[in-house]
C-alpha cells in the first residue's frame, strides 16, 4: 500500500489474513478474538481494531524472529508495550504487538501461553474463539458486554463522587489566579471534569436501568445525553484562554450540581449543598481577588 491511498481492506480479508497466518503456524494452536467486534451493543464501522490472541505453545520464538508479522501489512507504526521503557510492565504470559497499517486497519495480536488458556479465558466475558487446532479450548459462552456497563453507586460512592469534584474545582481556580495555565487545565480534564463524567454515567445508567455501556473515554454517552445536555458538557471543554477555563469550570460545576441532583434523587441519596456552596463560594472569592 502506497503512501497516500485511502483503501482499507475488509473485515472478511482481515479475518482471512489473521487465521491463515494462525494455520499455517504450528506453533499457534488457537485464535480468540475480543473488544469490540465481538460486542453485539458496540456500532461498527471501518475502524473497529481487531483485538486478536494467538494461542501459542511457545512465545519466545515468536519473539526472536519477527519476520512473521510483516504479511499483515505495511506497518504505519507499532508499539511492543510489554517491552516498552516510558510504560514498563511486561504482562505475565503473553507479548502484545500493536499494529497500525498504512491503509487504516489496526490489528492488536496478543500472544498468550496456551498453558495458561483457563486464566485467559477468564479475563474477558467479550471474547470468542475464531480457531483450535486440538480442540482443547473451553467452550465460550455468547460474549457480553455486562462487565463494563455502567454500574449504580453505592451511597458512600455517590458521595466521595461529589466530595472530589468539589475538593479538586479549587485546584483550577488557583491554577487560574498563579497564570499557571497547564496546571488549571490538567486539574479541571482529569480531576474535576472526570468527575462530572462518571456523575452523566451515573444518569445514563438510571435512564437504561443500568443496562448499558458508555464505551471507552465515555465515547458512547452522547448516546444516552438530550441535546441540550450534551451541548452544555460540550461547553466544558474551553482551553482557548484563561477566561475559557474560568467560564467551562463554572459550567461545569452548574451541570455536576444538576446532574448530582437527578442522580442522588433517582436514588435516595443525600446531596451535600455545604460543601457545594462553600466551595463555589470560595472560587468566586478567589476570581475576584485576582481582579481587583
Amino acid at each position: 500500500m502506497s503512501q497516500g491511498e485511502s483503501f482499507m481492506r475488509t473485515e472478511q480479508e482481515m479475518m482471512d489474513l489473521i487465521l491463515s497466518v494462525a494455520k499455517q503456524n504450528e506453533n499457534v494452536r488457537g485464535v480468540a478474538m475480543n473488544g469490540s467486534r465481538v460486542n453485539p451493543n458496540a456500532p461498527k464501522d471501518r475502524y473497529q481494531d481487531y483485538d486478536i490472541v494467538y494461542l501459542v505453545r511457545e512465545i519466545e520464538p515468536m519473539l526472536k524472529d519477527r519476520s512473521w508479522i510483516d504479511v499483515f501489512g505495511e506497518r504505519a507504526v507499532m508499539q511492543t508495550p510489554d517491552e516498552g521503557h516510558l510504560f514498563p510492565g511486561r504482562r505475565e504470559h503473553g507479548f502484545a504487538f500493536l499494529m497500525q497499517f498504512t491503509d487504516g486497519t489496526r490489528i492488536d495480536l496478543t500472544l498468550y501461553d496456551i498453558k495458561y488458556k483457563e486464566e485467559y479465558f477468564k479475563e474477558d466475558k467479550l471474547t470468542v474463539i475464531l480457531l483450535d487446532k486440538d480442540g482443547s479450548l473451553p467452550t465460550l459462552p455468547a460474549p457480553t458486554d455486562e462487565d463494563y456497563r455502567v454500574q449504580k453507586p453505592s451511597q458512600e460512592v455517590y458521595a466521595d463522587c461529589c466530595n472530589e469534584f468539589f475538593w479538586t474545582a479549587p485546584y483550577v481556580a488557583k491554577g487560574l489566579c498563579r497564570d499557571e495555565f497547564l496546571y488549571a487545565a490538567f486539574h479541571m480534564e482529569q480531576c474535576t471534569r472526570a468527575m462530572l463524567l462518571l456523575m452523566l454515567r451515573w444518569k445514563a445508567g438510571i435512564r437504561t436501568d443500568f443496562s448499558v455501556s458508555v464505551g471507552k473515554c465515555e465515547k458512547y454517552l452522547p448516546r444516552y445525553l438530550d441535546p441540550e445536555e450534551w451541548n452544555r458538557l460540550r461547553a466544558c471543554y474551553r482551553y482557548d484562554s484563561v477566561d475559557g477555563i474560568w467560564e467551562a469550570l463554572d459550567r461545569a460545576i452548574r451541570l455536576f450540581r444538576e446532574t448530582a441532583l437527578f442522580v442522588g434523587g433517582w436514588l435516595g441519596y443525600p446531596y451535600d449543598w455545604e460543601q457545594d456552596e462553600k466551595t463555589v463560594a470560595l472560587i468566586q472569592n478567589m476570581k475576584n481577588w485576582e481582579q481587583e
